[in-house]
């Protein structure tokens, strides 16, 4: 049997995969997990805008109370408001129905434990285990007064809206900012988090309809979002993804910012306030290579750890370090959240330049991106590829073309039918060709998936 949980919880097609079904068992081994030293513990559920977000929600907290199990439900929120009020309102644990960047037919569904961090391996396997015991009926069954309950709290987001403004100090006055909400679970609370700073809000991609979400719009999809920066003369344009815990910024000439650039310029700030711990930043194996140069140039260090906020996370709370994130716009400040936040991220910038006195562009100049091409390459199967000497032989061939001023990352997506294939160096034209030709070869080898 594969394992359940993948880098970011349990996500699949809604009624293929992720089943109502499903999600009640999932309730059920969340609530006898976290119900082992008590016996009602309390959820926050959270939710993102997909048509399937309020039938898989009453399925999981129908589960979790069928356990004992008291349940809040928040309604539709950002997935960082989950983590911060599970820690700041007291609950045992929370749970986000959101697929994050996906397309709307998907969904999933993750837990953070009562101090808003996601769940390690070995937790998840345990939640495995309970999982198919409650398919079995093996897990107790209270009556009476052992039966959970369900409370609706619609007024938490803005409880979540008043901690990020109060994460800075200075207004955003005089900014005239374009917020593109990727019609998610921050289409509501984005808005309200950027005017109550006093900036000019410009909004787009704020009216979800169950179908819209991440639909050419978004972190996944800037385009738009670089077109109405400059349309409406403004300061920057931030993009979010469906759960809001990515971030991407558009600078006033309509040139984007990733997690690379964002990260640099928030980590050069604490280490100018003395509030960058040892000096270091962390990234993953995707940091682009001038990341790494940016940082050392202006006396930070920096760490690569594997794809996926997770690691990322883990890395920071062992080390105690402040800064670290994804180049998909997952950034991370420790010292405010404990996951990555896209509203939280796109606040600092944004006092940054107002501090700064000097808009995006200056600032983003720090850094220097190497070409970078990223292939997707949608796979039947994509286990076994690294075993495979006909794949291993083209990315060897590719990095001796490359030498030591680039480098080839091939990996499988952790949430999607997806072999990536990356290549970074000075010449974008060889890189599309070494890349598409490395996708070419996985495709035959793997066979394509059916679109």
């Amino acid at each position: 049997m594969a394992r359940l949980f993948g880098t970011d919880g349990v996500r699949g097609v809604v009624n293929e995969f992720l089943t109502p079904e499903l999600a009640y068992h999932l309730g059920r081994a969340a609530a006898t997990y976290f119900g082992k030293e008590k016996d009602h513990p309390t959820f926050l559920i959270g939710r993102d805008t997909r048509i399937s977000g309020s039938m898989l929600e009453s399925a999981l907290a129908s589960g979790i109370c069928s356990v004992g199990g008291n349940v809040v439900i928040a309604g539709v929120i950002p997935t960082p408001a989950v983590a911060y009020l599970v820690r700041q309102q007291g609950f045992d644990a929370g749970a986000v129905i959101s697929a994050s960047h996906n397309p709307y037919p998907d969904n999933g569904i993750k837990f953070f434990d009562g101090n808003g961090y996601k769940l390690p391996d070995e937790v998840e396997d345990q939640l495995e285990q309970y999982v198919r015991q409650s398919a079995d009926n093996e897990l107790p069954r209270p009556t009476g007064n052992g039966i959970g309950t369900i409370e609706y709290n619609s007024n938490l987001a803005h409880l979540y809206a008043h901690f990020v403004r109060h994460t800075i100090d200075t207004s955003l006055d005089g900014l005239t900012i374009v917020y593109d909400g990727a019609n998610g679970a921050a289409s509501s609370v984005g808005p309200e988090i950027l005017s109550g700073l006093g900036a000019k809000v410009i909004n787009i991609n704020v009216n979800p309809d169950g179908l819209n979400i991440n639909d050419h719009c978004g972190s996944t999809h800037i385009e738009g979002l670089q077109v109405a920066v400059q349309q409406h003369n403004a300061d920057l344009g931030i993009a979010n993804d469906g759960d809001a815990d990515r971030c991407l910024l558009v600078d006033e000439k309509g040139q984007v910012l990733d997690g690379d650039q964002i990260m640099l310029l928030c980590a050069l700030k604490l280490k100018e306030e003395g509030k960058l711990k040892d000096d270091t930043v962390v990234g993953t194996v995707m940091s682009n290579i001038g990341f790494h140069k940016a940082a050392e140039e202006l006396g930070m260090k920096t760490v690569s750890t594997a794809v996926g906020d997770r690691y990322v996370l883990e890395y920071m709370r062992e080390h105690n370090l402040s800064v670290g994130g994804e180049q998909s716009g997952h950034v991370i400040f420790l010292d405010h959240n404990t996951t990555g936040d896209g509203m939280l991220t796109a606040v600092q910038v944004a006092a940054l330049m107002k501090e700064k006195n000097q808009p995006l562009s200056e600032l983003a100049g720090i850094m220097t991106k190497y070409p970078q091409v990223l292939i997707n390459v949608r796979v039947a199967t994509k286990t076994g590829w690294e075993d495979n000497d006909i794949i291993k032989a083209a990315i060897v061939t590719a990095e001796g073309e490359l030498g030591a001023e680039g480098r080839v990352l091939v990996r499988a997506s952790g949430t999607e039918p997806l072999i990536r294939v990356m290549a970074e160096g000075p010449d974008q034209e060889a890189l599309q060709a070494l890349c598409q030709e490395i996708a070419d070869i996985i495709g035959r080898e793997q066979g394509l998936a059916e679109k």
